[in-house]
Formats: C-alpha cells, structure tokens, sequence
C-alpha cells in the first residue's frame, strides 16, 4: 500500500503542475507566496481514479517511487491535448490561454 499511495500520490502532485502550479514574480520579487497565490489541486478536489498496477520484483532493491510518476504526467496530458487539437503545448501549467494561444499559432500560416 504504500508504494501505491507514493506512485498515486506523485501522479496526482503531477496533474496538480502539469494544470495549475506556476511560480509567478514581478519586476522585483515572487508574487506566489501563499496558498491563495501559488495555485494547486484544492482540497476536497474530485480525483480521478488511478490505476496503479505493481510488477512484484522482490529481488530488486528499493529505490524512489512517487517521483517517477510526477515526470510523466505533463507529458501524457500534453500529448493527449496535441492528440485532440494538433497544438503543441511546451509549456507547464497547460493553461486555457497557453492553449488558445497555441491553436491560434497552428492555424496560422
């Protein structure tokens, strides 16, 4: 179980930057300092079911979890928007106005 709570919990810290985090900062500073400025997944959030399936590997030696599963998540929800719309997105968080902007930078010529 708690391998699994580490893989799941990683892919959820990874949706949560893949879709909402974001440093932000003006001409002088770091402006997301605080929770209602730094945006995450909010508590209480509906979250997705995970599927977690575990290889049993009792010969091989423990090593990092959760970590793995955050680096991947980005990836696949921005080759799943690239499969829906022909945009690339390059840039995390996938916000509705990086998308918009990159729809409008495939249709142009």
């Amino acid at each position: 179980m708690g391998l699994r709570n580490q893989v799941e919990g990683g892919a959820l810290q990874g949706l949560s930057r893949a879709l909402g985090e974001e440093v932000t900062w003006d001409e002088h500073q770091i402006t997301s300092v605080d929770w209602r400025t730094y945006r995450s997944l909010p508590v209480g959030f509906d979250i997705p079911v995970i599927e977690t399936v575990i290889v049993n590997r009792p010969n091989e030696e423990a090593t990092g979890a959760g970590e793995t599963s955050i680096t991947l998540i980005a990836a696949a929800i921005g080759n799943a928007i690239f499969d829906a719309t022909g945009a690339r997105l390059r840039q995390i968080p996938f916000t509705p106005a990086r998308l918009k902007s990159a729809l409008a930078a495939r249709s142009s010529p």
